[in-house]
């Protein structure tokens, strides 16, 4: 029985991933991402030379040691950015259905 080409990685790879249409909205950050951004100067301050995983990880305890009152100014503005990106979204999509009509 004969075998059958498959297809290689190098095909694979000049198909490629779809390109993300740079005009699009920006994904909304989560909670932790708002804190991690607040917070990583300080980390780095009080830890001079600290390695790049290392912040994370000082980062990731600070958040899991947080009660549900400290992260509630974080889920606010998550909530928000979420609401912001949901807005975007729709007038992106808006936008695109407007520009598939025309052509």
């Amino acid at each position: 029985m004969p075998k059958t080409a498959k297809a290689s990685r190098k095909d694979n790879a000049v198909r490629g991933k779809k390109k993300k249409d740079p005009n699009a909205p920006k994904r909304g950050l989560s909670a932790y991402m708002f804190f991690a951004n607040e917070q990583r100067e300080k980390v780095r301050e009080d830890n001079p030379g600290i390695k790049f995983g290392d912040v994370g990880k000082i980062l990731g305890e600070k958040w899991k040691a947080l009660s549900d009152k400290q992260r509630a100014p974080y889920e606010a503005k998550a909530a928000a950015d979420k609401k912001r990106y949901e807005d975007e979204k729709a007038a992106y999509a808006q936008g695109a259905d407007e520009d598939e009509e025309s052509e």
